[in-house]
């Protein structure tokens, strides 16, 4: 098994900028995830956004969950569990408007401190998207102007806390998935681990390292490249002890965003390889939400038969 991308995206500036984007691109091809080192984020934002979120939980959400858990008899199930995750989160919106005042229990320096981490990592993402560009021989900002749609990405971030666990082998920190959106900027525990991959039909741990943002490509870049870089399944695996911080950034197209193919990809589609479906992407969203842990290939296939029909002409 190949080892998992590690991008020092520091190269990108220097004398190996093309053999970085060229490992960025097989791993949007091979893999649909890699880690970033070096990615020019402060690493004493990070440290304090880490000690503020474990804060934050074992403050006010670690005794909510083990009532949740003690509710609902999950210490003693006997079965597998197929409908929840074992995870205890908030859903923080930073565009096209942010919520973070509006979140209860949250103290004045860590919505601060969540506010900079999220201007850091919508810069982080659009640098990204136009290094993706690059790669697919697209105009710089294609991707940022597709996700545009009329007012701007969409933009948020999900903090999660996977408690320990008595039952792992019973049920999953998060059930296996692949994302609706476009990129996804995840700053996880550098000690629990837990997040893995599915690649060539095997499950690959997301190895914790120190400081660094894993990256993921979620559906709607699937769709954009027409498949030439891939959204993953992936799944959080329950531990038995140890608590695991995950904090997710999703950095999405707008509602209204219109969601198709680039032409300069299908360009260079070869032989009879299948075109990808067009659609708006809220309508994406209200299938997945649905669907989300399921295969997303009947995904595109129902927003492909949702297209019209094209009338011929005489």
């Amino acid at each position: 098994m190949a080892t998992f991308p590690v991008v020092d995206l520091s190269l990108v500036n220097g004398e190996e900028r093309a053999a970085t984007l060229e490992k960025i691109n097989d791993a949007c091809e091979n893999w649909g995830f890699f880690e970033l080192v070096n990615h020019g984020m402060s690493t004493e934002l990070l440290d304090t956004v880490e000690k503020m979120t474990k804060d934050h939980y074992k403050k006010t959400m670690e005794q909510r969950f083990k009532e949740m858990v003690a509710a609902k008899g999950l210490d003693d199930v006997q079965s597998e569990i197929h409908d929840l995750d074992w995870e205890s989160t908030f859903f923080l919106r930073h565009l096209p408007s942010s919520n973070i005042s509006e979140i209860p229990d949250l103290e004045e320096d860590y919505r601060k401190t969540m506010k900079e981490f999220a201007v850091e990592l919508e810069k982080l993402a659009e640098k990204l998207l136009d290094l993706l560009c690059e790669n697919l021989g697209l105009e710089k900002g294609y991707l940022k102007k597709v996700f545009y749609g009329s007012k701007g990405p969409n933009f948020g971030t999900k903090v999660s806390n996977y408690p320990p666990c008595p039952k792992p082998d019973l049920i999953k920190g998060l059930r296996a998935h692949s994302d609706a959106g476009g990129i996804i900027l995840l700053f996880q525990d550098d000690k629990v681990s837990g997040l893995q991959l599915l690649k060539d039909g095997e499950w690959v741990d997301v190895p914790p390292m120190h400081h660094s943002i894993v990256i993921n490509l979620g559906d709607q870049i699937e769709v954009i490249t027409n498949g030439k870089y891939k959204s993953v399944m992936h799944r959080v695996i329950a531990q038995s002890d140890g608590t695991r911080m995950s904090i997710a950034s999703f950095y999405n197209p707008g509602n209204d965003a219109f969601i198709s193919p680039a032409p300069a990809v299908l360009e260079k589609k070869t032989g009879d390889a299948p075109t990808y479906p067009k659609f708006v992407f809220d309508d994406y969203m209200k299938l997945y939400s649905g669907l989300k842990f399921q295969a997303k290939e009947p995904r595109f296939e129902a927003m492909k038969a949702k297209e019209p029909t094209p009338v011929a002409t005489a």
